[in-house]
């Protein structure tokens, strides 16, 4: 009874060992696959990093047609308020021209 008592505690102290081992081999797998990612994360990166620095100068070069597109911008602005003045000043004319004729 002694040796078979003997017996089990030699078999669990394999046991241990065998799952430390898988263990470090899973851990290993697992590190292996996050390195990976990882490169592929950085080659991602870089990707995005080049399309940024090409979409940066393309609108660096676009920026002086964006900026006159602004002052054409606030030019049309302006000449409405002026539209709009003249045709009040046209009407105010008008209604003094038909007040006049009346008389």
């Amino acid at each position: 009874m002694a040796a078979a008592a003997e017996g089990v505690p030699a078999t669990r102290r394999e046991e241990p060992p065998r799952a430390t081992s898988e263990d470090y081999k899973l851990l290993e797998n697992m590190n292996k696959l996050t390195s990976l990612k990882y490169l592929e994360m950085k080659d991602i990166a870089i990707n995005i990093s080049r399309n940024l620095k090409d979409l940066n100068q393309k609108y660096a070069g676009l920026q002086p047609y964006l900026d006159q597109i602004n002052v054409i911008e606030e030019q049309v602005a302006a000449l409405e308020q002026a539209a709009y003045k003249l045709d009040a000043y046209s009407k105010k004319l008008e209604a003094k021209y038909k007040k006049l004729e009346k008389r």
